[in-house]
């Protein structure tokens, strides 16, 4: 097995990593490591995050600089300001044995002048973002002339921000013969553009295939119903007790409104998007990586740049418009050789989008059933049994208090006492999940009932549609109006809108025929709709209703009474008015005769008088021409 010593790596070095646990390189550290230390020409990296990229630049970054100088030497660009702190933060493990290095992290959203005293003093490597070095460089407060070594770290999201044109104006300020690094988890052509205008014959180092993702991480799939979506993601969180991961939404207004969600619900989550302030997202981060929350829902343009050790699980709540982007979001756990799990719940119609995904990574995500209730609370019983096995027994300090508590539970044997303490824990859960429906999505049931309901309304002829029947709890109508009349559910619904007053009336089942038609009202409701439409006018039809009778012979008594309508008037009938539905206007004649009115009454009140407008213009030129007489 090669070791960094092998490698070439300098003994103070080694020292600082062996404290750190590293044992034995990476492969992505095995193959940049000696090119950087031996070789001239650069290096362009493909690699997904967590796969030891910033030890393989930093250690013989620091290795190359000159201590005895206080110039500038090497510059560093992340995407992010969290990147840019951590990868700062590793940089000063790795040198902690290097007398007179200094390192600066350099980012928008802190003081710049704290920023500039420290380059004033003198600054070996700078770690920055791209927009608040270009900052720095055009106020003149960095001089890039000694600079030897270039590193975009993340370069592929840096393009994704927007920030290729600030490269560029930065790259122009360095020496032509510096040795320039690129590492990347994709290779888009813009970044392949930035390779061929500023480096020198790149060596370029792929570890697995380009845009693969990570093969420590198992891609999985829940498919429901769009409204679903929130259900699915807390059964997922409550069948993963030990979840330690990441949510990814498309927006912020989404962002927030689910973790909002997920904490009046009693999970350890919060959000993390643009519209938070520095100090809101720093105070964030923190609580997250010291585990004080569970989960943290977040934008993609957030999240961009965070590393977190030992995420457990990553969650897209909906799937990115660039397939890329899903690259990092489940290169975010199963690092350094751990396993992981990238989830992502979808819709049916998202279900193109997943398999372009598939291509995009070279991996077939595995569908799974949205956990059930009862496997979510036996889950939960495991993990509280774990806690109470593990639970570090305090005795000194609960020694006193034992007595008084033996004696007032000792008429409770062992398995009564287990009881009630999982009932206390687990009634609430119990209750919640008791008759929880199923929410996974199954397209071939769903073909399956709408076949059988296109079945069944051909299989209904006109004798099923005449049951006289209501269904439970509304009352039968019959009304002398059918399909021969143009009289279709808006028309009914039309004439019920003007000619009933008071509550809304509930319809139900609507059974349309030839000359007549059945529909269901509210229990109640039914006199009251029969008086309403007595004598109601049909395109000069007279309505007749009145609750339905199991001893007439309906179609007997209608046949022959059907309006013979021209092709215009049946579909004014059918589709009515522009506002059909609203019951303030019930046909076009009364639309032109109420905008006829308010043209009258405006013209009137403009003071035209009969014979059009032309007199009232001249009027007010003639009043006009005495205004200027009078001036």
């Amino acid at each position: 097995m090669t070791t960094f010593q092998e490698l070439g790596v300098r003994e103070d070095l080694l020292r600082a990593i062996a404290e750190l646990g590293y044992e034995s390189p990476m492969p992505i550290q095995e193959k940049v490591i000696p090119h950087l230390l031996n070789e001239d020409s650069d290096v362009v990296g493909l690699a997904q995050t967590g796969t030891g990229k910033t030890a393989a630049f930093g250690l013989p970054t620091l290795q190359r600089v000159d201590t005895t100088s206080k110039a500038t030497q090497a510059i560093i660009l992340d995407p992010t300001r969290e990147l840019c702190m951590q990868t700062c933060n590793d940089l000063n493990d790795y040198a902690k044995y290097i007398d007179g290095l200094r390192i600066l992290p350099v980012y928008g959203g802190s003081s710049i002048e704290v920023q500039i005293r420290a380059l004033r003093k003198g600054v070996q490597i700078i770690v920055a973002t791209p927009g608040r070095l270009l900052d720095l460089i055009k106020r003149g407060e960095v001089n890039l002339e000694n600079v030897n070594t270039v590193i975009l770290d993340e370069a592929d999201e840096m393009l994704n921000m927007g920030f290729v044109d600030d490269i560029n104006n930065i790259l122009e300020h360095v020496p032509e013969n510096r040795k320039m690094l690129m590492f990347s988890a994709t290779m888009p052509p813009e970044i392949a553009g930035i390779a061929k205008n500023y480096m020198h014959n790149p060596q370029e180092y792929v570890i697995g295939t380009r845009n693969e993702g990570s093969a420590n991480v198992r891609h999985i799939y829940y498919m429901v119903r769009a409204n679903d979506k929130y259900l699915a993601l807390k059964r997922i969180c409550d069948y993963l007790p030990r979840v330690y991961g990441i949510i990814f939404c498309r927006t912020r207004a989404s962002a927030q409104e689910i973790a909002t969600n997920l904490m009046e619900d009693g999970y350890d989550a919060d959000a993390l998007h643009g519209d938070l302030s520095q100090a809101q997202r720093d105070a964030v981060m923190k609580k997250f990586r010291e585990r004080n929350l569970q989960l943290l829902v977040a934008t993609d343009v957030a999240a961009r740049g965070l590393d977190v050790d030992d995420l457990t699980h990553i969650i897209s709540y909906s799937l990115p418009d660039d397939n890329a982007v899903y690259n990092h979001r489940s290169g975010r756990t199963g690092r350094a050789g751990k396993t992981g799990v990238s989830i992502a719940i979808i819709h049916s119609r998202e279900r193109n989008k997943l398999r372009d995904i598939e291509k995009h990574i070279g991996k077939e995500f595995e569908r799974c059933e949205v956990p059930k209730p009862n496997a979510i609370i036996e889950k939960q019983l495991f993990n509280l049994a774990d806690r109470l096995e593990n639970v570090e027994v305090k005795e000194d300090d609960i020694a006193e208090y034992m007595p008084q508590v033996l004696k007032k539970l000792s008429w409770l044997d062992s398995e009564d006492l287990l009881k009630r303490m999982l009932s206390l824990e687990f009634n609430r859960l119990l209750e919640y999940y008791q008759d929880a429906p199923e929410l996974d999505y199954v397209p071939e049931k769903e073909k399956a009932k709408k076949r059988e309901k296109v079945k069944y309304d051909k299989s209904r002829n006109d004798h099923d549609k005449d049951c006289r029947t209501a269904e439970p709890g509304y009352e039968r109508v019959f009304i002398n109006a059918g399909k021969a009349d143009g009289f279709f559910a808006p028309t009914l619904i039309e004439l019920l809108n003007k000619n009933t007053h008071g509550e809304r009336v509930d319809l139900g089942r609507i059974d349309l025929l030839t000359n007549y038609s059945l529909f269901d009202v509210k229990e109640g409701d039914a006199k009251r709709v029969v008086k309403a439409l007595k004598n109601a006018d049909f395109f000069g039809k007279r309505i007749y209703a009145e609750v339905a009778s199991l001893d007439k012979n309906y179609a007997d008594e209608t046949e022959g009474t059907e309006l013979k309508l021209n092709r215009k008037d049946r579909r004014r009938m059918q589709f009515g008015a522009k506002e059909r539905h609203s019951g303030r206007r019930s046909s076009r004649k009364e639309f032109r005769d109420e905008r006829d009115e308010r043209r009258t009454r405006r013209d009137n009140e403009r003071g035209f008088k009969k014979g059009g407008e032309k007199r009232g213009k001249k009027e007010r030129h003639g009043n006009f021409d005495k205004f200027k007489k009078k001036k």
